[in-house]
């Protein structure tokens, strides 16, 4: 049977968008999902997402499996591709769908993107957390937060500062993000023990105190070209180290983010990037 889907990019961070809104459940099984993102014998790509119908008050939700088949909480640059998507399903041109607002359903909670015209979203992300037990990690005591703590990975040492933004992350500033081995360290801090849900990592090198370039390893999916949630939390850790400022412009391979850590209210993160549709098809297998 041939299933149609979309093909979308947010900063090359690329995903097949599936329109799941008939049932709760997603149309493909993680063992599917692996087949499809297979980059030589499948569509390729970093995930699939599906957009169910909404839960809990949402106007909409979203699953994701990863190219490995794992489930994400949440993704950053995934949202921004699935309100493109659903502005697209509900016929909503370009111009039309300018500052429509979703309330999407997600294992991280509830997140609110905004198309904001010229192919780009606004994404509320939410609060980031930073008790150990909500990232989750093992680095800091209970009640503390997980700021500039020590990480033995094989022969080296690392300082790193975990948040999440709804799934987790550990941040490590160094003075060269390009001088990382990235396919060596980076599934190794994944899979570390002191994160037992894994995590996602993020070497970051401050460039200036609004301008920071990122190299991500993603959980689950591996070296990506983009990762919203990763430059949110980035942000986060970089303020929480005197390293940055709260508004920042974030240089990720594929491309930059607009992020803020707002100091007021519940100190929502926002992100503001593109997300491009490639093309749309049926895949028969």
């Amino acid at each position: 049977m041939a299933t149609g889907f979309a093909k979308y990019h947010g900063l090359g961070n690329d995903f097949i968008l599936l329109d799941n809104r008939d049932a709760l459940a997603p149309h493909l099984s993680p063992e599917e999902a692996v087949r499809w993102c297979d980059r030589h014998f499948g569509i390729g790509a970093d995930g699939v997402i599906f957009a169910l119908p909404g839960q809990a008050g949402s106007d909409y939700s979203m699953r994701i499996f990863n190219s490995d088949g794992s489930e994400p909480e949440m993704c950053g640059n995934g949202i921004r591709c699935l309100a493109r998507f659903l502005a697209a399903l509900e016929g909503l041109d370009e111009t039309a769908s300018v500052g429509k607002t979703y309330r999407i359903h997600t294992l991280a909670g509830s997140i609110t993107p905004q198309l904001a015209g010229n192919g780009r979203v606004a994404v509320d992300m939410g609060p980031p957390y930073l008790l150990p037990r909500q990232i989750p990690t093992t680095l800091a005591e209970p009640e503390t937060r997980a700021i500039d703590c020590p990480l033995r990975v094989g022969d080296r040492e690392y300082a790193v500062t975990c948040v999440s933004m709804g799934n987790p992350h550990c941040i490590i500033f160094v003075p060269d993000a390009s001088a990382i081995a990235l396919e060596d360290v980076g599934p190794q801090i994944e899979h570390h023990p002191a994160f037992p849900q894994r995590t996602n990592v993020e070497f970051v090198e401050i460039v200036r105190p609004d301008y920071l370039k990122v190299r991500v390893w993603e959980r689950g999916a591996g070296p990506t070209l983009a990762c919203g949630t990763g430059a949110c939390a980035t942000v986060v850790a970089g303020v929480l180290n005197g390293k940055c400022e709260r508004t920042c412009t974030v240089e990720l391979p594929g491309g930059p983010l607009a992020i803020r850590w707002a100091e007021d209210g519940d100190g929502h993160a926002f992100m503001t990037g593109p997300a491009e549709r490639v093309f749309a098809g049926k895949y028969e297998g």
